[in-house]
């Protein structure tokens, strides 16, 4: 019979406005580990931190830019905390204990690190990727059948960077099928949105990987990402891999690298933050109260300034980074209208 015994810490740092605000992009969850006799809390927790900060910046930086944080030591590592919360899980069956940790990094603090070093990092709003992988293979096209990496895409787990992105495959459709067919002598130009009209308006990729039996494989990746069109080719080597090893690689590495492009579309800089200049029509006193408390939840605002106002109306400069167009979309999420009429920027909440 199995026992088990729940022990629930909570570590705090730096005095924070709401520790456990929900879908903060520098919380970091669930990393768990063994921890034996000889292993002391401290230890452990330590490791937990290490463990915790590769794997934020795995999230959120390219990975050309990950490299410009390795002489970091753990002490400056450790001051980035705000907090952690740890839960220790005790079996009588297998004497392994396992603890599993939380992680929060200061949102500041990795700002202040980043605007330094000259590090821009990723925040992604949408996280849909619209994908079809076609396999071919002995002047054969295989679009859903006979198509290992339409049937395994899904199925491949590499690493928790994998969760960034829901990568999306079509349903079998004839129509795609004939569209394929009918370009079948220029597929790397085929157009991506004609074959998935449906989700036009979505981030789409099409992927195409030529199986020559040769010791390197070429892939190549045709984007819509942001409304960006990207292209990119890759090469990767077989080297003593099975066959099935090596078609796991093809979609690892093709993974990495869309994710990567993804990431590369939502970078945010701290160094460049921008302002907007908006209106906001007063209809009764708690109208300003009810806009801060949704736009607080907007990571990407950094502030909100009262510049003037009068009975009716009140001009507000909002401080915020990245793009325009990801803060429209944020503030629709939280059920807030941004729009642009006659040349000023109108602000309300629905």
């Amino acid at each position: 019979m199995k026992f088990y015994k729940i022990i629930f810490i909570l570590i705090v740092f730096f005095k924070t406005e709401t520790l456990f605000s929900e879908n903060n992009l520098f919380n970091v969850d669930n990393i768990q580990l063994e921890k034996n006799d000889k292993t002391t809390n401290k230890a452990i927790s330590d490791l937990a931190i290490k463990k915790g900060f590769q794997k934020l910046i795995t999230k959120i930086l390219l990975k050309e830019d990950i490299n410009k944080l390795s002489d970091l030591n753990f002490s400056s590592i450790k001051q980035l905390v705000t907090y952690y919360q740890r839960k220790n899980t005790l079996s009588s069956k297998n004497n392994i204990e396992l603890v599993n940790f939380n992680i929060s990094f200061d949102k500041d603090k990795i700002h202040n690190l980043f605007y330094k070093r000259g590090i821009l990092y990723s925040e992604i709003s949408d996280k849909e990727l619209y994908i079809l992988p076609i396999l071919v293979k002995e002047n054969e096209i295989f679009v859903f059948n006979n198509n290992y990496f339409y049937k395994n895409w899904n199925k491949v787990y590499n690493n928790d960077l994998f969760d960034l992105i829901d990568f999306i495959l079509p349903l079998e459709n004839i129509e795609i099928i004939k569209k394929i067919n009918d370009n079948r002598s220029s597929l790397i130009s085929l157009n991506i949105i004609e074959l998935f009209q449906e989700y036009s308006n979505k981030n789409l990729a099409l992927i195409l990987i030529e199986d020559s039996k040769t010791s390197n494989e070429k892939i190549y990746i045709n984007t819509i990402i942001q409304d960006k069109k990207i292209s990119k080719s890759l090469d990767i080597k077989k080297q003593n891999l099975s066959s099935f090893e090596f078609y796991e690689k093809i979609i690892t590495e093709t993974k990495k690298e869309l994710i990567n492009l993804v990431k590369s579309n939502n970078l945010i800089d701290i160094r460049t933050p921008s302002f907007l200049s908006t209106r906001l029509k007063i209809y009764n006193k708690s109208n300003l109260v009810e806009l801060k408390k949704k736009i607080k939840k907007i990571k990407s605002i950094e502030n909100i300034y009262v510049q003037e106002f009068n009975k009716d109306n009140m001009n507000l400069r909002i401080k915020y980074l990245g793009k325009l167009d990801k803060l429209i979309n944020a503030l629709k999420k939280e059920n807030i209208n941004l729009q642009l009429i006659n040349d000023q920027w109108i602000i309300k909440t629905l």
